[in-house]
């Protein structure tokens, strides 16, 4: 690794000590397109393999929950759509907000089986975010945009309940995610 790739990634560290992440401009000295993209999806990283994110990216039919990503309590499953199972919907007990221990949001559900996070290396998730088959049918534009300014995404940074939100801002992410797709979208290592 270049002594400039690892300088920036240690202030990247430090700005993830402070609960951010680094901002987009502090990877303008990396010249390679590649080696760019893939510092800066890894920076973007911090987020995605937050328990924010990762509780509602499970490779099975439960959800998570909490900082130590445990099986959701009450036992739900995943259901038609993601949104739980005949009588046990997700709406039941998530509403349009949060509300004292119950996190909540309009959108709240899993995202779907195809798009399974947890158990998979950053560079694992990067390969299926660009991949059609795996991320909904998405463009990179469209991940962009679902990255940077969904409700249910942007959920991550107002948890509530004591819960700790994901480093940085949805825009500070939404930024990072926008100039790796404008430096070519290479992955880190798996």
């Amino acid at each position: 690794m270049t002594r400039l790739l690892i300088a920036i990634l240690l202030s990247g560290s430090a700005h993830a000590q402070q609960g951010g992440l680094a901002p987009v401009s502090s990877f303008d000295k990396i010249t390679d397109k590649e080696k760019r993209a893939a510092a800066l999806f890894q920076e973007a990283g911090k987020v995605i393999m937050s328990p924010r994110c990762l509780n509602c990216h499970p490779p099975d039919d439960h959800p998570r929950q909490g900082e130590a990503m445990r099986i959701h309590e009450p036992p739900v499953e995943r259901g038609a759509g993601g949104m739980g199972a005949t009588g046990m919907r997700c709406f039941t007990c998530h509403g349009q907000a949060n509300y004292e221990r119950v996190p909540g949001n309009p959108k709240w559900m899993l995202a779907p089986i195809e798009m399974a996070w947890i158990g998979r290396s950053l560079g694992e998730i990067c390969e299926q975010i660009k991949d059609p088959d795996r991320n909904g049918k998405r463009t990179l534009a469209q991940i962009g945009e679902h990255m940077g300014h969904d409700s249910l995404v942007g959920w991550a940074w107002r948890p509530g309940g004591g819960r700790t939100p994901a480093p940085g801002t949805q825009a500070q992410f939404g930024a990072l995610i926008d100039a790796w797709i404008a430096s070519g979208a290479a992955c880190p290592a798996p």
